[in-house]
């Protein structure tokens, strides 16, 4: 295929955001060119979720809906990549006609060798290879996020097996990115206007064990915050057995390094984690909080919870709900569990009923929208910075912003009544009004932070 007009859309998590951004500087650096609409483009790349059946439904969703618009616009070309083929690529090629090219989680980086040798009188549609791709600094990657943020994946794939995960093998062993090489690529995209820079791996925390010689996470922290180009740096996704002394000595130690951490506990019955194949214990998992809490005072935590795991008893859900009380994390992620195939989960037996699931679910977020709101009121009259993103999608009377407690995608925002600031700045907020997720505030154009 020749190159010509490019239509891209990127489902599902901020690592599979950076994967699009590679597809897409692959393409633009070989003569395609991006347009807005889909009925606009001779070729229309869809970079697939398929973690969890949510997912894999959206995924699908999207493909159907975008192959209407082949039917009815200019494409020429549809092509699937990213984890659903991984996941479900033989499948995939016999139900869905109207595609293509299917790629998998190494391939998509081949797309434009592969769309230039393609056959359409006898097409290879699925292209696997096995999960071994690790992005470099000289990779090609177009930048999706707004020009003052985004995303630096630090490592790929994972190697803890929990049973209920298919990233594993959707994306292969845990491997991370040298220190010289991440170094390389936080220099660019400083040269780009970010600003903010938010750490992602699918285990952050056990960024550098597997190289030779080892590096360490705090190693890297410090050396982007020495960079002295990114007010905000945050960290994502870390594991807790992995968070130490050190980890958390670095994060005190830098401005730079936002106070804000994301540890995906999952549960806290430890009989319910074994059978996860995690470790840890409400009790361990309370010292850990204190220990953050000690080196970061003012530290905002974030965890997501699975609720519903199979042999979930009533005392193991009770057991979470007063951890949740106790440990009163900021910000809370909550998902029933679904059996996902290939996964050792989607074998035990005593399933909870859905029933269940939804009324476990809706007790623990009404217990947090408490806490959150909790947390958000006692900021009320207090001047904080926040990062200026531009008009609210609300109104375009109200400015939107972030503070640092608040990660892109997955926390709320500060809606600005009055005031004005340029996108991508960071000024002074005063907060005027608090509500669970979201924040009311007023910016004083005198201040910047």
């Amino acid at each position: 295929m020749e190159p010509t007009t490019v239509y891209l859309t990127s489902l599902g998590c901020p690592k599979n955001r950076v994967d699009s951004e590679v597809i897409l500087g692959c393409l633009m650096n070989a003569g395609y060119k991006p347009v807005l609409e889909p009925l606009e483009a001779r070729l229309i790349v869809v970079n697939t979720c398929g973690f969890i059946t949510s997912a894999t439904e959206e995924s699908i969703e999207t493909i159907l809906e975008l192959a209407q618009a082949k039917k009815l616009g200019r494409c020429e070309f549809l092509v699937v990549a990213g984890c659903l083929p991984q996941r479900y690529g033989r499948q995939l090629v016999k139900s869905m006609p109207e595609v293509d090219l299917f790629v998998g989680t190494s391939s998509f980086v081949h797309l434009v060798p592969i769309l230039a040798h393609y056959h359409k009188d006898d097409p290879q549609r699925l292209i696997l290879e096995p999960p071994r791709f690790l992005m470099t600094a000289k990779t090609p990657r177009t930048l999706s996020a707004p020009f003052y943020s985004a995303y630096l994946k630090i490592a790929e794939g994972c190697s803890n097996r929990c049973s209920f995960c298919t990233i594993p093998a959707i994306r292969g062993p845990y491997r991370s990115r040298p220190l010289k090489d991440l170094l390389q690529e936080a220099e660019w995209l400083a040269s780009q206007g970010v600003i903010e820079l938010n750490l992602v791996a699918q285990d952050t925390t056990a960024y550098g064990t597997d190289l030779d010689p080892a590096s360490r996470l705090p190693d890297l922290l410090e050396s982007l915050a020495r960079i002295g180009k990114f007010p905000w740096i945050r960290l994502l996704y870390g594991y807790p057995q992995k968070i130490d002394d050190k980890l958390l000595e670095t994060m005190a130690s830098y401005e730079a390094i936002c106070n804000y951490l994301d540890l995906p506990l999952q549960h806290v019955s430890a009989q319910l984690l074994k059978a996860m194949g995690r470790r840890g214990s409400a009790e361990e998992f309370l010292e850990l909080l204190s220990l953050i809490r000690q080196y970061l005072p003012e530290v905002t935590l974030r965890t997501t919870l699975i609720v519903g795991f199979p042999g979930e008893r009533q005392e193991d859900f009770q057991e979470l709900y007063q951890f949740v009380e106790q440990a009163r994390f900021q910000r809370l992620g909550l998902f029933a569990y679904s059996p996902e195939q290939g996964t050792r989960a989607a074998l035990f037996s005593e399933p909870v009923e859905e029933p269940v699931k939804l009324q476990r679910v809706q007790a623990l977020a009404a217990l947090q929208e408490k806490i959150s709101l909790d947390y958000n009121s006692r900021l009320v009259g207090t001047a904080q910075p926040v990062l200026i993103e531009g008009v609210s999608d609300e109104s375009d009377l109200l400015l939107q912003a972030r503070l640092a407690s608040q990660a892109p995608e997955v926390d709320g925002c500060v809606l600005i009544t009055k005031g004005f600031a340029r996108v991508g700045e960071i000024v002074v907020a005063r907060i005027t009004e608090a509500h669970p997720h979201d924040l009311i505030g007023e910016n004083d154009e005198s201040e910047l932070f």
